[in-house]
């Protein structure tokens, strides 16, 4: 598999697709910013279902209509493309073209990494290598995957920690991490989560703490507080989720301002990503109302860090 990815990376390099290493300092956030804030494109995922927008036109969509620049894809709006690089060389020229960076990939529907039966886990794994190379091409930092499965807590856990393992070695290759997100099930359970990334032992392989994505089933909730604690020191992105606010501005499930200590008491300095999820109000104005309570939040934190 090693010999195979090899060539293939060859194959890519000898195309003049660059397989770059990761440059920390390329992620970061301006000098003068506390964190960064970036734009998930799940938060137009109603504006691109109806046909709206165009999956393509997003780079120039999040700087003219929210000013922002950093921006972070999900693969099922590209969907048979990760592969084309024809297709994802004019997505990479629309972002030149708007002077904007490509942050991460959220991947989703490529089978399950904890999967007890070994050949669809190894399905899933293979199936994810690919947005490993569009993210390299694209100049992104990682993916995000999922580490759903069907097991029990502790066999569930060293399945996926395999499988993790196994696409950082892919990422090493490329320049990518390969990051989980919080995403349903024991996935939502910080402490399950913080313990399979600790067993995958990868330095490519870390989290995308999600502030509201700690539903594990039904009505049992994981403390997402807890939660963010418990995933923040394997952070290598950072998902501000929103639903609904207040009059005064605020999140009504989420403490921005406790939800943002943690994310820099943990050291953290990189990006937040705006993932407005909520269906009260048209898709632009939570977006906007959740970028106005990252930026009063960040300016109040600023003093203090």
């Amino acid at each position: 598999m090693t010999h195979r990815f090899s060539r293939r990376s060859a194959l890519i390099a000898g195309l003049g697709l660059a397989l770059t290493p990761r440059n920390a300092h390329a992620f970061a956030p301006s000098e003068d910013e506390l964190f960064g804030i970036s734009l998930a494109q799940w938060s137009l995922h109603r504006t691109i279902g109806r046909g709206d927008l165009d999956p393509f036109d997003f780079p120039e969509h999040a700087r003219d209509e929210f000013g922002i620049r950093s921006i972070e894809y999900v693969s099922s709006f590209y969907r048979g493309m990760a592969s084309d690089f024809a297709a994802l060389a004019r997505l990479k020229q629309r972002v030149d073209d708007c002077g904007s960076k490509s942050l991460l990939i959220m991947v989703d529907g490529e089978g399950s990494l904890g999967d007890s039966d070994p050949s669809a886990r190894d399905r899933a794994v293979e199936r994810h290598f690919k947005w490993i190379a569009a993210a390299s091409f694209l100049g992104c930092h990682s993916i995000r995957v999922n580490a759903h499965g069907d097991a029990e807590w502790e066999q569930r856990s060293e399945l996926a920690a395999s499988s993790l393992a196994r696409l950082g070695q892919v990422g090493d290759e490329y320049g990518i991490d390969v990051i989980v997100e919080n995403h349903g099930g024991l996935s939502s359970n910080g402490k399950w989560l913080s313990e399979t990334i600790v067993r995958a032992d990868h330095p490519r392989v870390g989290t995308l703490p999600d502030f509201g994505n700690f539903r594990i089933q039904g009505d049992e909730w994981y403390d997402r507080y807890q939660g963010m604690e418990e995933l923040m020191p394997h952070a290598r992105a950072v998902s501000a989720k929103s639903n609904e606010f207040a009059e005064d501005g605020s999140e009504k499930h989420s403490d921005y301002e406790r939800m943002l200590r943690i994310v820099l008491d943990a050291g953290y300095r990189g990006f937040v990503g705006i993932e407005y999820e909520g269906g009260g109000l048209p898709e632009a104005e939570g977006i906007r109302k959740t970028q106005a309570l990252l930026e009063r939040v960040r300016a109040k934190l600023t003093p203090e860090y």
